[in-house]
């Protein structure tokens, strides 16, 4: 099962699907939208990491529906894989916050 910490575009990918259910190439532009542009998945990459999230049972699949004689598959997040984001975004608030403090005490001193 995925663990704490999670790599950066497995956490995009679970923070695409908190708001609402998404298709894979959905998915790829709300990364993009996410990450402002810093994050650009490829399709195979995106896929690998769906894979994983469903056998960890962190997301599983919505609906499908076919569009242009293809199959659209959607993906939404499970309780657990909503669980383990909310606890990466709390972790990763605190680490933030401690950062954030040591810097602004350097910088208090620096100026003493």
């Amino acid at each position: 099962m995925t663990g704490l910490p999670l790599r950066e575009p497995t956490f995009l990918v679970l923070t695409a699907l908190a708001a609402e259910s998404q298709h894979g190439y959905s998915i790829l532009d709300d990364v993009r939208r996410i990450s402002e542009g810093r994050v650009r998945l490829q399709a195979g990459t995106l896929y690998g990491i769906l894979d994983r999230l469903r056998a960890d049972g962190l997301i599983e699949v919505d609906r499908e529906e076919v569009v242009a004689s293809r199959l659209r598959r959607y993906y939404r997040l499970t309780g657990i894989g909503r669980d383990l984001l909310s606890a990466e975004t709390d972790r990763l608030h605190r680490n933030a916050a401690a950062a954030d403090r040591r810097l602004h005490l350097a910088a208090g001193g620096a100026a003493a």
